[in-house]
């Protein structure tokens, strides 16, 4: 059964030490090899009224986490497909997601107008 977006499940993780997806048990789900199951949830997710420098240092220290985790790109792609609106995954905090699904956003538009215009490709012909 999935769990909500902001469940107690605590997978806010992402690599330094990379196990290729084909030599992990692919029957078990990716957030049982992230590394922030075994840190604090208070880590990855700010408490109500954090002060800015808190909440600053908080991030880097669960960067550094998932930093060190292998599954790190499968949280993130988890979290931006979520979308998970709070905490840090995979790496990148909840605005650091709105910039790369910004910028996800923009580089389709632009894919489908090349496609719709004939593209670059098809110019040169």
């Amino acid at each position: 059964m999935p769990q909500p977006p902001h469940s107690s499940l605590q997978v806010a993780a992402v690599p330094a030490q990379r196990v290729p997806t084909r030599d992990r048990d692919q029957d078990a789900p990716w957030h049982t090899e992230a590394v922030c199951r075994r840190d604090e949830a208070g880590l990855f997710f700010a408490p109500s009224k954090e002060p800015t420098a808190a909440r600053l240092s908080r991030e880097e220290a669960a960067k550094r986490v998932c930093a060190r985790c292998p599954v790190m790109v499968e949280c993130r792609e988890h979290a931006l497909l979520q979308p998970e609106p709070y905490g840090v995954w995979g790496g990148l905090t909840a605005a650091e997601r709105r910039v790369v699904l910004a910028r996800r956003r923009r580089r389709d538009v632009e894919l489908q107008k090349a496609g719709r215009a004939g593209g670059p490709i098809a110019a040169a012909g």
